[in-house]
């Protein structure tokens, strides 16, 4: 999907920008951290940094040392660089973001759509959060539950044990075991999609 967003705007004056929810580091993927990484990749698509960004982050450097921009100013930098164009913002597992991470990043989230008009937000998570995006935004979403395939996971694990380096690690009982077992694990599960705003496929 970013693949394929990216080869869209990349002829148009836009920017994506993208974070992956990892549950081994929940604790380090804080709300300054996640949005901290999105704005680099903003920032990263502008010819140009904004000399309010410019000024801001010149600021924090010589406070205190050095310490890192706080979330709010954040924000506002990021408020400031999608202001000035069509922006993307992509998060991916969402519901593995830490619940009171989550609270703060989708009211972040909220105010640059305030500020930022162009700015669109794709959120994927399981269904469990779709309440809680829903209230965050007001209700402004457009949501699509997709099922995965039992066949589609089969396919994908047969790609992946043939890549494997070490092919002798692994006889045909074992293989097979993980052929079975996985999907039957992975096949009930869902993935919230959700775009704020305008629908991506209308940004011609």
């Amino acid at each position: 999907m970013i693949d394929s967003l990216c080869d869209q705007v990349g002829e148009q004056n836009a920017t994506v920008a993208c974070f992956y929810f990892d549950f081994a580091v929940q604790k380090g993927q804080s709300p300054a951290n996640t949005m901290g990484a999105l704005l680099k990749q903003v920032v990263g698509g502008l010819e140009e940094i904004p000399e309010e960004v410019s000024q801001t982050y010149q600021k924090q450097r010589k406070a205190l040392g050095g310490r890192g921009p706080r979330l709010s100013d954040i924000v506002k930098m990021i408020q400031t660089t999608s202001s000035r164009g069509r922006t993307f913002i992509c998060i991916d597992a969402l519901d593995e973001c830490v619940p009171e991470h989550r609270v703060k990043l989708l009211g972040s989230l909220n105010k640059i759509l305030q500020k930022s008009p162009g700015t669109r937000i794709f959120l994927t998570g399981r269904p469990h959060i779709r309440p809680e995006i829903g209230r965050r935004f007001s209700g402004r979403v457009t949501s699509l539950l997709i099922n995965t395939k039992r066949d589609d996971i089969i396919r994908y694990l047969h790609s992946r044990l043939e890549e494997d380096t070490i092919p002798d690690a692994m006889d045909s009982s074992l293989e097979a075991d993980i052929l079975r077992k996985i999907p039957e694990d992975i096949s009930e599960m869902y993935v919230q999609t959700t775009a704020l705003g305008e629908a991506t496929s209308r940004m011609h």
